[in-house]
């Protein structure tokens, strides 16, 4: 049996990864995991590929053995595994809830390492790990100091796991989009601290865009020439400058 795994398909990009490989690929089932069973279920009227709900709270790693435990006992072939399931906590460090920030770190970072080293063991050549990063990965954010750091880790373990995993011929790819209209910002509370966005996408873009980039072979996917041109400019520009450039424009101080 050859299957699809997607954490955080109950919603936003998470969702569109289902719906994107559901019409894509031709695979035997499509794992889906997030919190909420109702949503998981409602993707079966959507897929024409069989969908398999697997509920799992991915802030509580012990999900990691639940997931370890169905791949035991089922022993599938993981032809596409999508680590989409994430949340951000926006505002100021210190003032933020501390255990909302901790379950930040966890899905974004830990709960992701896990999945795919328990997923690996069930991967062949040709095989693939989509990571969700976000463009926070390529420098410091202020006012997103936890999030943003997490997915620059999750940035630098794929781009480390795809050269391991190259010699077995297992794709890596980290998906840094910009801004994308979905749940997430309600969750982070977007509007109460970012006050300038350049240019919004659609989650259906974000998926769309990752898919033709993987089978292009790419090591990171970006949507929209916007978003590749601030990835360029950051990269040579001081990090103090950036930080400082970035609370400007959202009338930080």
């Amino acid at each position: 049996m050859r299957i699809a795994v997607i954490t955080g398909a109950s919603a936003g990009i998470g969702r569109e990864f289902v719906l994107a490989i559901d019409r894509q690929e031709q695979l035997d089932e499509i794992w889906v995991i997030a919190r909420r069973t109702d949503r998981l279920e409602a993707l079966k009227e959507m897929c024409r590929t069989p969908i398999r709900p697997i509920p799992l709270d991915l802030s509580d790693l012990q999900s990691m053995e639940r997931y370890q435990a169905v791949l035991e006992r089922e022993k599938p072939e993981i032809g596409i595994l999508v680590n989409a399931a994430g949340f951000g906590v926006f505002g100021p460090f210190a003032e933020k809830d501390l255990e909302k920030q901790l379950s930040s770190v966890t899905v974004n970072s830990l709960a992701l390492t896990g999945m795919c080293h328990i997923s690996i063991p069930y991967m062949k050549h040709g095989d693939s790990i989509i990571n969700m990063g976000s463009n926070s990965a390529w420098q410091p954010v202020p006012y997103q100091t936890v999030y943003g750091a997490s997915k620059s880790y999750v940035l630098n373990f794929s781009r480390a796991l795809w050269r391991e995993l190259k010699p077995k011929g297992i794709r890596v790819m980290c998906v840094c989009p910009g801004w994308i209209r979905t749940e997430f910002q309600q969750v982070a509370h977007h509007d109460e601290y970012v006050k300038y966005v350049d240019i919004w996408y659609e989650p259906q873009e974000v998926a769309e865009q990752a898919m033709k980039d993987l089978r292009k072979g790419k090591i990171v996917s970006i949507l929209g020439h916007p978003v590749r041109r601030q990835v360029r400019l950051v990269k040579f520009l001081p990090v103090k400058f950036v930080m400082d450039t970035w609370c400007r424009q959202q009338g930080i101080k």
